[in-house]
């Protein structure tokens, strides 16, 4: 049996799109939404995944370094394309990284990211 549990934010960016042809090879903005899955196969002993409160935390340490910028200056995207999946694959990667030092019990298994309400990636733990 696996336990799962998420928590979602949003954050505002900028971004633009490279080796793109079209308006969003321009900078332009989205109010993103992020909704990060984290799991572990037995719950602690407060019968927890995680403390919603510190899952919050670590999502929102994450953010924080692309909330209000430009998103093409903020590492690794002054070198990588920042479309909505390598968005995602980076929060799910710093929030790994986060979670480890936390808690080595819990693993991130999701992130979705979305730029609109009709657009959304997903980038999942491989099996």
């Amino acid at each position: 049996m696996r336990f799962f549990v998420y928590r979602e934010s949003t954050f505002s960016a900028a971004h633009r799109l490279r080796n793109y042809h079209g308006k969003c090879e321009n900078v332009h903005g989205h109010n993103w939404r992020v909704r990060l899955y984290v799991s572990r196969e037995q719950l602690d002993q407060n019968g927890f995944v995680i403390d919603f409160k510190e899952l919050d935390a670590i999502l929102l340490r994450v953010l924080d370094r692309l909330d209000h910028k430009d998103i093409n200056e903020v590492s690794p995207f002054t070198a990588e394309n920042p479309t909505a999946e390598n968005i995602a694959r980076h929060i799910f990667t710093e929030a790994e990284r986060e979670l480890t030092l936390l808690d080595p019990g819990c693993a991130v298994e999701r992130v979705m990211v979305w730029e609109s309400e009709k657009s959304c990636a997903i980038v999942e733990r491989s099996a």
